[in-house]
């Protein structure tokens, strides 16, 4: 009897940040189930499954990054992959948000996948299979109204995804980015409860996308897992939109 191949992601180990809900919770889930040895960065690992290591790291913070990093190293031996979900919302337009708001958002957005993806570096250089994904958005994409905010920092992580894949495709580390619609997650479902009118607003966002549907975290996690893979090493400097077609579609209205 022939035995079962071994899971796509035996022997890899992984760091989600943002790993103890949403899209983070669902791609550490989805690595575990691909054989793969997962660590979770959350300022609130908690809610990490019980199958990944959880650990307090706040990409905001270097000390506390390197310190995660280094924890993982001594876990697991290694390090193969990085997943920067990590992330905050804001709303409003060029004038909604004050300077502090500005340099918070991007200090987590944009330096905390720069502080990860640091410090890993040094050990994504020995693996034969190193990837990094990095979760931006359609707001990098496509111009959303009230997210003046939000679109800059996730059109930086879309032009850093490129540069990045420059720099180290050399090295054998590959860079890409997954890009989100409004996906279904804690974060949206706080700005609905917090809505005038939740269900009008969330009938509004489903409609936003042709297929007619908020994304689900799921399907964002199987996109992050296949630019993670090793079968994927001729993908870099690529961003792939899970969208609903959200970003390239452009369908007459409703009758």
């Amino acid at each position: 009897m022939s035995s079962s191949p071994a899971p796509e992601f035996d022997g890899l180990v992984a760091i989600v940040t943002g790993g103890a809900s949403g899209i983070g919770a669902a791609v550490v889930a989805e690595l575990l189930n691909m054989g793969a040895k997962v660590a979770a960065f959350d300022l609130d690992p908690t809610g990490v499954s019980p199958d990944a290591l959880g650990l307090r790291v706040d990409v905001g913070d270097d000390t506390s990054v390197k310190a995660g990093i280094q924890a993982v190293h001594d876990t697991w031996g290694r390090l193969d992959i990085v997943v920067n979900n990590a992330g905050i919302g804001a709303q409003g337009d060029v004038a909604a948000n004050s300077d502090d708001e500005w340099h918070r958002v991007l200090d987590i957005n944009v330096l905390g996948l720069v502080r990860v993806s640091r410090a890993a570096l040094p050990h994504l250089r020995r693996s034969d299979a190193a990837a990094i994904v990095n979760v931006c958005s359609i707001a990098a994409t496509a111009g959303l109204p009230q997210r003046a905010l939000y679109s800059s920092s996730k059109g930086a992580v879309l032009a850093l995804t490129r540069a990045m894949a420059a720099d180290h495709v050399r090295e054998g580390i590959r860079v890409n980015c997954v890009n989100p619609g409004t996906a279904d997650t804690p974060w949206i479902n706080r700005l609905l409860a917090a809505a005038s009118e939740p269900d009008a607003e969330r009938a509004a966002l489903n409609a936003r996308q042709p297929h007619g549907r908020l994304v689900g975290p799921d399907e964002v996690a199987t996109a992050v897992a296949y630019l993670a893979s090793p079968r994927s090493g001729s993908t870099t400097g690529a961003s792939l939109a899970v969208d609903g077609g959200m970003q390239n579609l452009r369908l007459p209205a409703r009758n």
